[in-house]
């Protein structure tokens, strides 16, 4: 399909867009707010970050995926990767701050409309992603990467999970396989990129489900099982990521 590219810094009439789709893309219990801080500073991407924003738009005019980006520095050891979504914008933030120079392009989210999978969007939204980095003299190009089929598997953990392969050694996961196409390399995974924690009335409203007793559950979009402790009147999900990383060039 013939689409188009922007940053939000060139269109910033796209800004609801983006909130449309984050809608649109993430379950619902997703969107609410995380426990590890990321609030505090996701409103700076539409700021201060707006060059680093990408939304794909169609011929017809709407936009169709996007794709939330931040410069940051990073020494390259796997260990040293952030632990959350919420520590990739803060160390951003801290290194602007700070006038330290990036080498490094962190993804934090790459959404494709719901409506237009399967036209390999996902794979221009981090090819565009890679051509950002290149245009600001960035190195590497990382990714915490939620897989897309990990939530029909939600008590397989996911340290075995990026371990299983197709047939010809490709990752097993459809979302990790197009990062792996484009020759990125699995470097760990991050437990909790984002924690998610309600009471259980807020869970129910989140999800359209009951809880009636404590314990783990299995929740559609969830890649893990919810914790519920009514004692408590707590609801706790710890979303797990992998960090993948591209050559920039």
């Amino acid at each position: 399909m013939p689409v188009k590219t922007f940053t939000l810094r060139e269109r910033p009439d796209l800004e609801e867009d983006f909130e449309r789709l984050a809608d649109e893309g993430w379950p619902r219990f997703l969107r609410q707010k995380d426990q590890l801080g990321l609030g505090a500073h996701w409103p700076s991407l539409f700021t201060t970050f707006a060059d680093f924003q990408i939304a794909v738009v169609d011929a017809l005019g709407p936009v169709v995926a996007i794709g939330h980006t931040v410069p940051l520095v990073w020494d390259g050891a796997p260990e040293t990767l952030p632990e959350s979504i919420a520590e990739i914008l803060g160390r951003a933030t801290d290194d602007r701050a700070r006038d330290r120079r990036p080498n490094t392009l962190a993804a934090l989210a790459a959404i494709v409309s719901p409506r237009h999978r399967g036209k390999g969007l996902g794979t221009l939204l981090l090819r565009e992603m890679q051509a950002l980095a290149a245009a600001h003299r960035l190195e590497s190009l990382i990714a915490p990467v939620r897989p897309t089929l990990k939530a029909s598997y939600p008590l397989t953990p996911m340290d075995r999970y990026v371990r299983w392969t197709t047939s010809d050694g490709a990752p097993f996961d459809p979302w990790m396989r197009t990062h792996w196409r484009l020759s990125a390399e699995i470097l760990r995974v991050a437990p909790r990129a984002l924690v998610i924690a309600g009471t259980i009335a807020q869970w129910e409203d989140w999800t359209d489900m009951r809880f009636p007793d404590s314990g783990p559950y299995v929740v559609p979009g969830a890649l893990q099982p919810v914790v519920i402790d009514r004692e408590r009147d707590e609801g706790r999900y710890e979303d797990p990521n992998v960090w993948m990383r591209h050559t920039v060039t």
